[in-house]
C-alpha cells in the first residue's frame, strides 16, 4: 500500500521535473521472478527505475537506512521499510548472508528483485567489475536476469550532491538473460565469475560506459590514495568492448511512478564465500 502510495505522489513530482525515458520496457516479464541488474552511477537510481516500471521492484540497502535515531533517522527507517528495502549489513558474513537469502525468497515468490552487481555507485562514471552474488542468485532462484543501463543519473547526482540537478533521466533495458544450462552449479566460483561477467558485458553494451577490471570499492580506495584506478581490460572477461546500444534520444515513458532506496550488492570473497558482504555503497 505505501509503495502505490509513493509511486503516485513522489513519482509524479519526478516525472513532471525530470521527463525521465525509456528503452526496451517490455523486456521486464509482465509476471512471475527476475533479477533486474543495473548499473549504479547515482543514489537516484534506485527512485528511477522503479519509477519507470509497473511492477513493484525491491532492492537490497544499506542497514543504516533503517537503523537511525532522532526524528530524522526515525523517519527514515519508517520510509524504508514501507517501500520495501531489504537491509544489508555490510559488516559481512551472516547477517549479509541473510540479506541475499531474503532476496531470494521474494524472486521464488515471483517478485522483481532489483540488484547493483558492482556494489557501490561508480566513483567516476566507468562501469566496473561485477560481484558474483548476482549469480548466485540466479542460480538458486532459477528466474531470468534483466540488464539494466540508468543513463545520466551521475550527470543529475554527481557522488557528495544531496537534491539532484534538473537533468533529463533515461533507464535502457536489454533482453532476459537464461542461465539455466550453468543449474546446479552455483557453487562452482568459475561459473559464478562467469556469469557475472556475461551479465557485466551486457550492461556495458547497453549503457556505452568505458569498463575497469576492478572492484569498485577498490578504485574508490585507490582514487582516495592518489593513485589510478585504470585496468588493462576492454570489456567483462578480457573480451573485446562492445558496439553500444545506448540511445541518446528518448524513446518512450511507460509504467508507474514511485521511489525506493539506494541499494548495496554484497560483496564476496570470490575464493570461499561469493556473498559474503563486507561493504555497501558509498
Amino acid at each position: 500500500m505505501f509503495y502505490r502510495f509513493m509511486k503516485a505522489t513522489l513519482g509524479t513530482i519526478l516525472r513532471v521535473f525530470y521527463q525521465p525515458w525509456i528503452r526496451g520496457a517490455d523486456a521486464v516479464p509482465a509476471s512471475g521472478g527476475a533479477i533486474l541488474a543495473s548499473n549504479h552511477l547515482a543514489v537516484i537510481d534506485s527512485f528511477f527505475l522503479p519509477l519507470m516500471l509497473p511492477r513493484e521492484v525491491v532492492f537490497l540497502g544499506k542497514s543504516d537506512y533503517v537503523e537511525g535515531t532522532g526524528l530524522r533517522g526515525r523517519f527514515v527507517a519508517w520510509f524504508m521499510r514501507g517501500v520495501g528495502l531489504i537491509p544489508v549489513d555490510r559488516s559481512g558474513g551472516a547477517a549479509s548472508e541473510a540479506a541475499l537469502n531474503a532476496g531470494l525468497a521474494r524472486l521464488r515468490d515471483g517478485g522483481l528483485f532489483g540488484i547493483y552487481p558492482e556494489g557501490t555507485r561508480s566513483p567516476d562514471g566507468r562501469l566496473y567489475r561485477g560481484k558474483t552474488g548476482v549469480a548466485r542468485l540466479a542460480l538458486e532462484s532459477g528466474v531470468p536476469v534483466v540488464p539494466v543501463a540508468m543513463i545520466g543519473t551521475n550527470i543529475a547526482q554527481p557522488i557528495g550532491t544531496r537534491i539532484p540537478r534538473l537533468k533529463r533521466i533515461g533507464v535502457v533495458i536489454g533482453e532476459p538473460m537464461d542461465f539455466s544450462r550453468y543449474a546446479g552449479m552455483q557453487n562452482d566460483r568459475f561459473v559464478l565469475r562467469a556469469i557475472t561477467d556475461e551479465i557485466m558485458y551486457e550492461i556495458m553494451r547497453l549503457s556505452g560506459q568505458e569498463y575497469v577490471d576492478m572492484y569498485a570499492a577498490t578504485a574508490k580506495a585507490r582514487l582516495a590514495a592518489g593513485k589510478s584506478a585504470s585496468s588493462q581490460a576492454d570489456a567483462p572477461g578480457g573480451r573485446s568492448a562492445p558496439e553500444s546500444a545506448q540511445a541518446d534520444d528518448p524513446v518512450a515513458t511507460t509504467g508507474a511512478s514511485g521511489g525506493d532506496a539506494e541499494p548495496a550488492q554484497p560483496d564476496e570473497d570470490e575464493t570461499t564465500n561469493p556473498d559474503t558482504s563486507k561493504e555497501g555503497p558509498a
